[in-house]
């Protein structure tokens, strides 16, 4: 896996590029709208949850809209780069089929693709997310350096989920719609609108069972609260999503040579 990535890294470059322009070719705004998307998402989602349902961060009365779009912000670009990424996992392949055609192409790289063309958006809303802590906290925490940290784990199951889905997508095309339920559903599940702890202690061990869970929360504490994370579920965490990442990788590579058959 890391041999194929380091062999292709220049291809995979070239190939992000092309995915992250060609998302918005011949539009007026271009990349800009990769800004304006999450931007008028966190615009609405504050006004229905903190003016329409009066809901505040927590238990704290002194927590204002600032505070709430700013901590909902941080769950919503966690939850985004997972759901851009399985989302569009089950068709990489499907639709892709002029490259199964060909035998030297390295179709592995697909899923690498996807994950930094998401991760290129999700970049992009860090930058608001900051910008907008800037602003009305004045201070960023230092903490916000264990980000790329927390993440990791996300990502190599994200990368592993990736592999697996899109191989699994060939076979079985149901996977597909599936996938956008089961996200939506997870949407819900997991504490992007709401603190964990506001919920019942038996409901808030269900909800923890979802591993978003986990990294949004810890997400906030570093961005947000100015927390450290907790080291002992770390790297658990870290564990659980390398063993994925390479499970799915061999799951692809075991697979891929009935893809020129069933396609």
């Amino acid at each position: 896996m890391i041999v194929s990535f380091l062999k292709n890294r220049d291809l995979i470059w070239q190939m992000t590029k092309r995915e992250v322009t060609g998302r918005y070719k011949g539009s007026f705004l271009g990349l800009a709208w990769s800004l304006f998307n999450p931007l008028m998402m966190l615009v609405v989602y504050t006004f229905v949850f903190s003016v329409v349902f009066k809901t505040r961060w927590g238990t704290d009365p002194n927590a204002g809209k600032a505070d709430f779009a700013i901590v909902l912000f941080t769950g919503l670009i966690v939850f985004n780069l997972f759901s851009e990424c399985i989302g569009r996992a089950p068709s990489l392949i499907t639709s892709n089929v002029n490259y199964v055609k060909k035998v030297v192409f390295p179709l592995e790289i697909l899923s690498f693709v996807n994950f930094f063309a998401a991760l290129f958006h999700a970049s992009i809303s860090l930058v608001v997310l900051f910008l907008a802590i800037i602003i009305f906290k004045h201070s960023v925490h230092l903490t916000v350096l264990l980000l790329p940290v927390i993440m990791l784990p996300l990502m190599l199951a994200i990368l592993g989920a990736s592999w697996f889905l899109a191989s699994l997508g060939v076979f079985v095309r149901d996977v597909a719609q599936t996938i956008g339920i089961l996200i939506s559903i997870l949407m819900f599940m997991s504490p992007v609108f709401y603190p964990v702890n506001v919920l019942p202690i038996a409901f808030q061990k269900i909800i923890m069972l979802n591993p978003l869970a986990y990294m949004i929360e810890e997400a906030r504490k570093v961005v947000f609260f100015g927390v450290l994370p907790n080291w002992e579920m770390l790297i658990i965490n870290l564990v659980v999503g390398a063993v994925i990442c390479i499970s799915g990788y061999a799951f692809f590579q075991n697979t891929r040579k009935g893809f020129a058959d069933v396609l």
